[in-house]
């Protein structure tokens, strides 16, 4: 978020490395630093997808800012229903959508949502289930559908990766094609499931077959090799809700600032949408 430096040297370090080229007209350079660039605007609008990591991002943003209250008194918040990057930015400007003042109690339940999500357990995100989140209206559907990506009491895989798993068992074997289930819940990017189908098929005791092992994943993937993607016994059983992943397999994963291993495993009960401690 600093100005770019020496130390920016590679694609990808600067925070705006990504930016639209000419998107800065008049108000800097793609060197520009975050806060130097938020000093130019009397006033900011934050636009927030309802996408459980779009929910995150806001809440690390506002919780980032909170300190600069000569940032903070600019900023109005306007959430959306959609993905503002599926649409052109001049159809986006003729959207007529409320616009909120951030107030001191958005920074507070940021800081406490942020915080709930790094913690060590996943406990934090529950318990701020049961209070009042309105202030931030996607905020609660957002942690609901991040915990349903633990793993599930029954079967040990989350809601994405168990749509993986339903995918395959109606037929799809092309792997792209396979990947395509991330888009149910829209908590993992394309990325994300490309990587979860990958690792479900490496595990010693995999759910799912890619094919025939001697062929490079990255290869598969890419279409450089054909490959199909099969379930396994275990991966039947587990889609049927009668296996559990990990008394097969360890795991070794983090959610949030969760450190998710087979000794200490919390779950996600799906009949009564609770947690399951290890």
């Amino acid at each position: 978020m600093e100005r770019r430096s020496t130390k920016h040297g590679n694609s990808g370090d600067h925070w705006l490395d990504d930016a639209c080229r000419g998107s800065l007209e008049g108000f800097g350079t793609r060197d520009i630093g975050f806060f130097e660039l938020c000093s130019k605007f009397d006033s900011i609008e934050i636009w927030v997808d309802p996408r459980p990591n779009d929910q995150l991002v806001l809440v690390w943003l506002l919780d980032l800012l909170r300190p600069y209250k000569e940032i903070t008194t600019k900023l109005s918040l306007v959430h959306t229903d959609d993905h503002v990057a599926h649409y052109p930015p001049e159809s986006v400007a003729k959207w007529k959508l409320p616009a909120f003042k951030v107030t001191e109690n958005h920074l507070v339940l940021a800081r406490r949502a942020w915080q709930a999500y790094r913690a060590e357990t996943p406990k934090p995100c529950f318990d701020l289930l049961m209070t009042d989140l309105t202030i931030l209206p996607r905020l609660r559907p957002a942690l609901i559908a991040l915990l349903e990506e633990l793993p599930d009491n029954v079967t040990g895989l989350g809601a994405s990766e168990m749509d993986i798993l339903d995918f395959v068992n109606d037929g799809h074997t092309d792997p792209r094609r396979v990947t395509e289930a991330c888009w149910l819940r829209d908590v993992f990017d394309e990325d994300d499931a490309r990587e979860a189908l990958l690792e479900l098929g490496a595990y010693s005791a995999p759910p799912i077959l890619l094919g025939d092992p001697a062929f490079n994943n990255e290869d598969r993937y890419f279409g450089r090799s054909e490959w199909k993607v099969t379930l396994t016994e275990l991966g039947r059983s587990i889609f049927a809700r009668e296996d559990d992943m990990w008394r097969h397999n360890r795991i070794y994963r983090w959610w949030g600032g969760t450190e998710l291993t087979n000794e200490k495993l919390w779950r996600w009960d799906r009949e009564s949408r609770s947690l399951v401690a290890p």
